[in-house]
């Protein structure tokens, strides 16, 4: 199995898996020429791509759309962020997909308000990334000088190669993980979901734990 397999030749089928995805590949070279800081491809087009793999379902059936994340804290403002989305939209106009694009830097201007939860100013793409509410959705893909791929998997790949969703109670709300866990079920029935523990730290305890705690990121 690919989970038992050493790190480095996890990464090895984690970028051939990727690839097989045409559009997602496609994406990655677009979103690389538009020289957004810190971007990455990021959550369900890289893990969904996977379980598609493991299941036998065609590279890019389920996916809703392609997040592209980057950070820039220079220019806080709505106008700026749409500036980004608008310019990049002739990029990706004749891909068949929807690509998101969001500046990490301003989540915490609206995340309360759209999620009822407080979120601390992301301090980079990374921590962004690990904010999501599952550990599986800590994923991040871009390609560097001469191709190379950079991988973020601060919670590693076993998880995804194995369909497991495994709840990440740092600033996400329960319902938001069980929402995103019971559409996914819908569409990858294979799927093991593991509960939200019952005792989890509150949001705002979970995210300055986690400044305290290095993450780790692996380059291709």
């Amino acid at each position: 199995m690919i989970s038992q397999l050493p790190l480095n030749e996890q990464l090895d089928a984690f970028q051939e898996v990727l690839s097989r995805n045409e559009v997602l590949t496609e994406a990655l070279s677009r979103s690389a020429s538009l020289g957004l800081p810190g971007w990455y491809l990021t959550a369900g087009c890289l893990f969904q791509t996977v379980w598609n793999a493991v299941t036998s379902q065609a590279p890019g059936d389920g996916i809703k759309d392609y997040d592209l994340f980057y950070f820039d804290a220079t220019d806080l403002s709505w106008e700026a962020e749409d500036a980004v989305i608008q310019s990049a939209k002739h990029v990706f106009a004749d891909i068949p997909i929807e690509v998101e694009i969001r500046n990490e830097a301003r989540v915490h201007l609206w995340y309360e308000e759209k999620f009822g939860t407080p979120c601390p100013a992301h301090l980079s793409t990374e921590e962004a990334i690990d904010s999501f509410a599952a550990t599986t959705c800590c994923l991040g893909v871009r390609l560097e000088s001469g191709g190379r791929w950079r991988v973020y998997a601060p919670h590693g790949l076993s998880d995804v190669f194995n369909l497991v969703i495994r709840p990440n109670p740092v600033l996400a709300p329960r319902a938001v993980y069980e929402a995103k866990a019971s559409r996914w079920l819908r569409q990858w029935p294979e799927l093991t979901v593991l509960p939200w523990p019952t005792a989890a730290a509150s949001p705002l305890q979970s995210a300055d734990k986690c400044r305290e705690i290095s993450s780790c990121g692996r380059s291709r």
